[in-house]
């Protein structure tokens, strides 16, 4: 079995590695002037571990922030947890939020999964497929997205607060 992915380099000081199985996703984060690069992985003889958006996926997040990954699979395949998790964590840590709360504000908005090569022998299994230049990103739908995001989230919280 296979998994086709893409990758983003931007045209940055420092060049970023994220993998998606959602090639248009890429393109959204992609920017402009971006390279979007297609991979296909054989997941044959891997060891994989699948998240989804629960306690487990939080906690392993939160941990793999912290530098404490605990997983010992070659590849994590699971939601993305972008920027708004650091937004989330502080909410949490500053007390506004409890722990249950915080993890119902990280499953606000759409969901994207990213794929985590985390040992040599899953490098060796990534093949290169394609590179695909972008002149112009589609930043519009990711500023909607965030836009969407910031007024769900903020609803969320406005509710806990009538609750309370």
């Amino acid at each position: 079995m296979s998994a086709t992915l893409t990758q983003i380099s931007r045209q940055v000081s420092r060049a970023r590695l994220e993998l998606t199985p959602d090639e248009e996703f890429a393109y959204r984060w992609a920017g402009k002037d971006a390279i979007v690069n297609v991979y296909e992985l054989n997941l044959e003889g891997l060891e994989i571990e699948h998240l989804e958006r629960d306690q487990k996926w939080y906690s392993y997040i939160y941990r793999n922030r912290r530098a404490e990954d605990t997983c010992d699979a070659d590849v994590v395949i699971g939601p993305i947890a972008n920027d708004t998790i650091y937004d989330t964590m502080g909410i949490l840590t500053s007390g506004y939020v409890q722990p249950d709360q915080s993890l119902k504000l990280l499953q606000i908005g759409p969901q994207y999964y990213q794929v985590a090569l985390k040992s040599e022998k899953a490098k060796a299994n990534l093949r290169w497929v394609d590179a695909k230049r972008m002149k112009q990103g589609k930043e519009d739908i990711l500023k909607i997205e965030q836009e969407n995001y910031q007024r769900l989230l903020a609803e969320e919280m406005l509710r806990w607060e009538e609750e309370t």
